[in-house]
């Protein structure tokens, strides 16, 4: 590709940039959100027409009208939302638009042994017949890989691949990566996991607000150098932890549990104070968020904020109570992805700027200004629909939502998945600043280092129960973590 533009009303995406991918590489395409990663795919891929620039494959020139003339000359892409029909079988979908038929009729037993040689292909096993709703994360991932290959790709775009994945998934995802090299297939890797860039990646290509900022050999970069390509600044410490003065207990759990959880748990967490909750993926760790933020029924323990017993029916009476919780999936259960941002920020909060049955209007524009300004939250307008914003500024208008409604006690469930580098940094400022005006927080996270760069105290789950604590949080390590984690 090369000097590719790409101009939407009011927004120059890209100015003028340039991809390269061999046969049998891995390309990593980073950049912090809004940087131009998604439009140069989609240019890729046919979904959107470039306003200048060419692209090129085995060096004849290629312009693609729509996404199935892409497909067609072997580009496929996996996006981080799957384009998966839930209600058919991995038979089906891997098919879909390319059936094998005899005699007019569907022929299953062809299909079934197309969809198992591109299975060995890949080295997994996944029944054919399946229906794809019932299939995990990883697997779904296998079935648009096959896609993917049945439809002959040459190039295959894999867009934050390892975002919902366990280490043990990730593993084998790139165990299926390097076997795809030796087929000469060329991926290019979009991710904000900088550890996964340097395990898997040949090459590293790096984007900024449109612009092409070059690309290395990975071998020729470190991670600090990287960073500040992407952010066109050096951070002198990705996790900026500040100390502060931690006073008194302010929510104390005991002995909760649900209806749904195997075992009950008991922690506290003090004024100013950052605790970090980790563990595997499936150790409970959102399900104690839940029942903390009344989401889920209680069948038994108590909570107390400020000495004061809770008894939380949903989760309008904690956020009456100062409670809040920015939930580890944001777009489906934290916005309404159709609604403004503004809006957005608005719910919950309605009755800040109501009088005598009606909204003021301004005084609620007033008041988003300034959590806007504040935060750094990057959008157009404050009528900017919230599925139009990068993850990052998704995650700081639900933040601006329950600073304005005076939380005390605020859980962050995952709070920098699938957010950049720069994003991330100013998300752990933030923290900091909460944690100095006195509010207790619960930081839920599958990265050991950032849960070792920003907790004041570690709690580790394993299968429902808390398995250890962590005090001195600068002499713990990720393997004193992941002891506990499965023990």
């Amino acid at each position: 590709m090369e000097g590719i533009e790409k101009t939407f009303p009011g927004v120059k995406a890209l100015k003028g940039v340039q991809l390269t991918l061999h046969a049998g590489e891995v390309l990593a395409v980073v950049g912090e959100n809004g940087a131009g990663k998604s439009t140069l795919i989609k240019v890729l891929a046919g979904v959107h027409q470039p306003n200048a620039g060419t692209i090129a494959m085995a060096g004849e020139v290629r312009a693609f009208v729509d996404p199935i003339d892409a497909q067609k000359a072997g580009i496929a892409v996996i996006y981080q939302e799957f384009n998966l029909v839930p209600a058919l079988t991995v038979r089906e979908n891997i098919m879909l638009g390319h059936e094998r038929t005899k005699g007019g009729f569907f022929s299953k037993k062809e299909e079934r042994a197309t969809v198992e040689s591109l299975f060995r292909r890949m080295g997994v096993r996944l029944p054919a017949e399946a229906v794809c709703s019932t299939l995990s994360i990883a697997q779904q991932q296998l079935v648009e890989i096959a896609k993917a290959l049945s439809l002959g790709a040459r190039i295959i775009v894999m867009d934050e691949p390892s975002a919902t994945l366990t280490n043990q998934e990730v593993e084998k995802l790139f165990a299926i990566i390097r076997d795809l090299q030796t087929q000469g297939i060329g991926i290019i890797y979009i991710s904000h996991r900088l550890d996964e860039i340097f395990a898997i990646a040949d090459r590293v290509m790096v984007l900024r607000d449109g612009d092409y900022i070059g690309d290395r050999a990975i071998g020729n970069v470190d991670r600090d150098a990287l960073i500040e390509m992407m952010v066109g600044r050096a951070l002198e410490n990705e996790f900026p932890k500040a100390q502060t003065t931690i006073g008194e207990e302010r929510l104390v759990v005991r002995d909760l549990q649900g209806y749904q959880t195997p075992h009950p748990v008991s922690f506290s967490i003090r004024r100013g104070e950052v605790v970090g909750l980790t563990g595997l993926v499936g150790a409970g760790r959102t399900e104690v968020a839940r029942l903390i933020f009344g989401a889920d029924p209680v069948a038994q323990g108590t909570l107390h904020l400020d000495g004061e017993p809770l008894k939380l029916r949903s989760p309008r009476d904690a956020i009456r109570k100062g409670i809040c919780l920015l939930t580890e999936d944001r777009k489906a259960q934290g916005l309404v992805l159709g609604l403004s941002s503004r809006e957005n920020f608005a719910l919950g909060n309605l009755s800040h700027w109501s009088n005598g049955g009606f909204i003021d209007g301004k005084a609620e524009r007033d008041q988003f200004r300034g959590y806007v300004d504040s935060l750094k939250i990057k959008l157009s307008h404050q009528d900017q629909l919230a599925k139009n914003l990068s993850g990052g500024n998704q995650q700081k208008v639900l933040i601006a939502r329950w600073l304005e409604s005076n939380s005390e006690v605020i859980i962050f469930d995952e709070p920098t998945r699938g957010i950049d580098v720069g994003a991330k940094y100013e998300i752990y400022l933030l923290m900091n600043k909460l944690a100095a005006q006195g509010k207790a927080i619960l930081m839920i996270s599958s990265e050991l280092p950032e849960v070792l760069g920003m907790s004041d105290r570690i709690l580790v789950m394993h299968e429902g129960r808390i398995s250890g604590e962590i005090t001195d949080v600068a002499s713990a390590t990720q393997e004193q973590i992941m002891a506990l984690a499965v023990q």
